[in-house]
């Protein structure tokens, strides 16, 4: 379903921290700060997560030229069990909080929800966001760091990043979000938490075209189609998926995917990054960046999600999966 936002809610500001092992991302430039310690100096992992969170949001407000007191609603989410993370950055910030989940496409649920109450005029100014820390999720999805554990040239690696914006009233020197397609939840039937990208690669295929549809548009209307974290398999099937629906081959050179360029060709990573913060990472700080530049003037953000927990993949459940997208503009 697409929603059109007549008044053309703005990106006002984007903030990024990472963590030590992303100053190996081919986005680093475009990033806030890269932590040099997983935890932030905390006792945890997920201490350290809320950290992040919390530091995030600041570089937000900060660039935003705004206070804590003048943001009407944090939106946000994690991986962690009950996002808790995101929730305990809330308690510090004492921000009015909406948590969300969507698994690795909350980043642009949150600015999907933003931008709705932007456009009825019960915000002021929102912060929408994700975030992901890599030990807590691989030790809650997989196996603890410590294991050793194996994994198979399927596999994606989850990225250690906080990526947030501030959405708020049109403005004429910041990218403006038109419109957003709320995807449905898509089940082929994979059921390999190491193969997450072939899982989401139909979700993103059914809002693409679901978007390109109902906007009566084409993908050369863009001048970047961007998903995340489909990794370098997820994005190869999605590659062929739209040329068997009838989208040339040679129109896709605009389609890209956060997770497989995140590390660029390093096989250390599989075959790429993934987490919720992965796509926020990358949307939040480079996209916008390149936007205000003017080496876009109108991009299609996809995040997808898998909706699979450690208790559905013990009880041998399959995967559904789902993406959202936003369109951006840039005069």
């Amino acid at each position: 379903m697409v929603i059109i936002f007549p008044s053309k809610p703005s990106l006002l500001a984007g903030g990024v921290v990472a963590g030590p092992l992303e100053d190996r991302s081919t986005f680093k430039q475009y990033f806030d700060t890269v932590y040099d310690d997983e935890r932030w100096q905390m006792d945890t992992n997920e201490q350290g997560h809320r950290k992040m969170v919390e530091e995030a949001c600041e570089f937000v407000m900060k660039k935003g030229g705004i206070t804590t007191g003048e943001v009407d609603y944090l939106l946000g989410g994690d991986l962690v069990n009950q996002m808790t993370p995101t929730n305990f950055a809330a308690r510090e910030l004492a921000i009015p909080f909406i948590g969300l989940f969507s698994a690795c496409a909350t980043s642009v649920s949150a600015v999907i929800v933003a931008s709705l109450l932007t456009e009825l005029g019960a915000a002021n100014y929102s912060i929408a966001g994700a975030s992901s820390q890599h030990n807590a999720i691989e030790r809650q999805f997989r196996y603890p760091i410590n294991y050793g554990a194996q994994k198979p040239q399927t596999a994606q690696w989850t990225v250690t990043a906080a990526g947030y914006a501030l959405v708020g009233k049109h403005r004429e020197d910041a990218p403006s979000i038109e419109a957003a397609t709320i995807g449905k939840v898509i089940d082929y039937g994979m059921d390999d938490p190491f193969h997450m990208g072939a899982a989401m690669a139909p979700a993103a295929f059914q809002t693409i075209k679901s978007h390109l549809e109902e906007r009566k548009q084409e993908i050369y209307h863009y001048d970047l189609i961007l998903t995340g974290d489909l990794g370098q398999l997820g994005l190869k099937l999605l590659k062929g998926m739209l040329v068997e629906s009838g989208i040339k081959n040679e129109e896709l050179t605009l389609l890209r995917d956060a997770g497989a360029e995140f590390y660029g060709q390093d096989e250390s990573f599989q075959s790429g990054a993934s987490g919720a913060g992965c796509s926020a990472a990358v949307f939040f700080s480079y996209v916008m960046q390149e936007l205000r530049a003017g080496t876009y003037k109108r991009v299609l953000l996809v995040a997808t999600g898998a909706l699979l927990s450690p208790l559905s993949f013990q009880q041998k459940e399959t995967i559904p999966c789902t993406a959202h997208a936003i369109e951006i503009t840039m005069k």
